[in-house]
């Protein structure tokens, strides 16, 4: 087929051609010296030298997109935080094994390439890698006209990460009495924006409009990008190396199905609401739906988006680390095993995502103040 021809059908192979001129700079900017080939090749190159200084090296690999949050960039035309949700969802997954990640790749599937709109996208991707210490070795766009609106479009990414075996985190670490800390997400991070947009559609609200509780439009607080976890983490891994246990990343299912996965089995713990308080565009949603907090705790992350579960005897000296790198972070439960401490009655969170892992449910009443 011609390109004059494909482009009649829709496919405008010289927009594609534009738009990674455009990114070009961002992408090579995240690339170090392991990363060979430039941009616009076939397949990214990384060299993996490195490795071979590991005793037992291990590869971890995670792959996400960002949700329907794309519908809500899509309709204020906003398109450059997209990118550090991404990364967020895709390379914070790996930290949760303790694993640095290498490098990662991406995936745009639009109705119509929009050069400058597709560069701000990889822009915001290329920026959160260089945060994370990842390259971003790849990509591809691809545009589906008739498949997709002319202004739609989603996007994904796969990430690659690599850690020492005796250095692996998991529930096999967890002893009684570890304690558990809560990391404060920056909003909603990239969970739950189905029922965000359901609950501003039922209520009449437009992108737009003003959310005074927000000191911003629901749009723009609503693309609060994904806080970025991995290098504050890593780097709390390697200054409290084995005071650190298990990580666990609150996307969907919420707190207590996330940290039910990374606890072992016949233990349990009680997450105390009291410790915190969720952020006001919790609240604000909420009101709106005319539900309580607690009823979209499956769903949102409320102010929580990472649960580090570590010795005791390290926890507030770890919690003050993290604080003071610029993460609110606080003590919200002890890690108890039946063994010890025969669990309460009452209903508690197992099985998450076919991990038959522990029990967890919180208790308490959330606290009114900030933090």
């Amino acid at each position: 087929m011609s390109s004059r021809t494909y482009a009649e059908a829709g496919v405008d192979t010289a927009a594609g051609d534009r738009a990674v001129e455009l990114m070009k700079s961002a992408v090579r900017a995240t690339h170090g010296p392991e990363v060979l080939g430039g941009v616009g090749g076939f397949a990214g190159l990384f060299d993996a030298s490195a490795l071979l200084g590991y005793r037992r090296p291990l590869l971890a690999s995670s792959t996400d997109g960002v949700g329907t949050k794309v519908a809500i960039a899509q309709a204020i035309d906003k398109h450059d935080t997209i990118g550090h949700d991404l990364v967020g969802m895709v390379v914070d997954d790996i930290v949760v094994v303790g694993a640095k990640p290498l490098f990662m790749t991406d995936y745009i599937a639009c109705g119509k390439v929009f050069p400058e709109r597709i560069a701000d996208i990889v822009r915001g991707i290329a920026e959160a890698c260089e945060l994370t210490g990842t390259a971003l070795v790849g990509g591809e766009t691809a545009e589906h006209p008739g498949l997709l609106g002319v202004d739609d479009y989603d996007v994904a990414g796969a990430a690659t990460g690599i850690v020492e075996a005796d250095r692996i985190l998991g529930s096999e670490r967890v002893r009684d009495g570890d304690v558990v800390l809560a990391l404060a997400s920056s909003g909603l991070h990239s969970n739950g924006y189905s029922l965000v947009r359901h609950i501003l559609a039922k209520a009449g609200i437009g992108y737009g409009d003003r959310a005074d509780d927000l000191g911003a439009t629901w749009g723009e607080a609503l693309l609060t990008p994904t806080r970025l976890y991995t290098t504050p983490l890593l780097a709390l891994t390697d200054r409290f190396e084995g005071a650190v246990h298990s990580l666990s990343h609150v996307t969907g299912g919420g707190i207590a199905a996330n940290l039910a996965r990374v606890l072992p089995q016949g233990s349990w713990a009680e997450v105390d609401r009291s410790t915190w308080s969720p952020a006001p565009v919790f609240r604000a949603l909420s009101d709106l739906a005319g539900t309580s907090l607690e009823s979209s705790e499956g769903t949102w992350n409320l102010g929580i988006g990472f649960l580090a579960v570590v010795d005791a005897a390290s926890a507030t000296a770890i919690a003050d680390a993290l604080t003071a790198g610029g993460i609110d972070t606080w003590q919200v439960g002890t890690v108890r095993l039946d063994a010890v401490a025969a669990r309460p009655a009452g209903d508690f969170e197992q099985g998450a995502k076919g991990v038959d892992g522990g029990a967890v449910r919180l208790v308490g009443a959330y606290a009114d103040g900030a933090n």
